[in-house]
């Protein structure tokens, strides 16, 4: 709220200034999104354990990935998270259409992301790179299931978002289901953007 003199007519106004929310989303989202990061905090603090005490092994691991899936997956992942910004602005100028159709493009990433990975974990088992190889290899299939898993329910929560726009639950107006799915997508984003790095790149 604000006060305001006019010179010329010494009329008092009061403006008042619509409230804005600072943070996106809900608590509740928030929460779940602390939750999630610190439980990936917490392996990446095992990775690094297990990379201090066996130096040899994380710096030969990575080279016998498959680098070429993960950064196709790496690329998937922003491309997504584009989309997801889009359907946000779409149904900020009440459009619900175009939002459902840019939602639609990041569960097809999302599906994509999952295929990749499938046949990934395929590739690898087929050149013995399983959980009993070595420890580097326990921690890459443990960190990048997990992720699998979140990818996984992330696009089922897309699905979700897609139905309530098309039934008119979400608006212009009211469309904070949509922002915290956005926000939960983008946490799953951002782990993979660690994840790739750390266990395909840096030696």
């Amino acid at each position: 709220m604000s006060t305001v003199f006019d010179n010329n007519t010494s009329i008092k106004m009061r403006i008042e200034f619509p409230k804005t929310k600072l943070i996106p989303g809900s608590m509740a989202i928030w929460a779940a999104i602390l939750s999630e990061m610190t439980e990936f905090a917490l392996m990446f603090i095992v990775y690094f354990l297990a990379k201090v005490h066996n130096p040899e092994i994380f710096y030969e691991g990575p080279t016998k990935l498959n680098t070429s899936a993960g950064t196709v997956n790496t690329l998937i992942m922003l491309t997504s998270s584009y989309f997801v910004v889009r359907a946000v602005m779409a149904i900020r100028e009440n459009n619900s259409t175009s939002s459902a159709r840019w939602l639609w493009g990041a569960v097809i990433c999302g599906g994509l992301y999952l295929v990749i990975k499938y046949f990934e974990y395929q590739w690898n088992i087929a050149q013995g790179l399983d959980t009993h190889k070595n420890i580097f290899y326990g921690v890459y299939y443990y960190v990048t299931f997990n992720h699998f898993l979140h990818v996984g329910w992330g696009t089922a929560g897309l699905v979700w978002v897609i139905y309530r726009l098309n039934t008119g639950v979400y608006t212009k107006d009211e469309h904070e289901g949509l922002i915290n799915m956005a926000l939960y997508w983008h946490m799953i984003d951002l782990a993979w953007i660690t994840i790739f790095p750390l266990l395909y790149v840096i030696r």
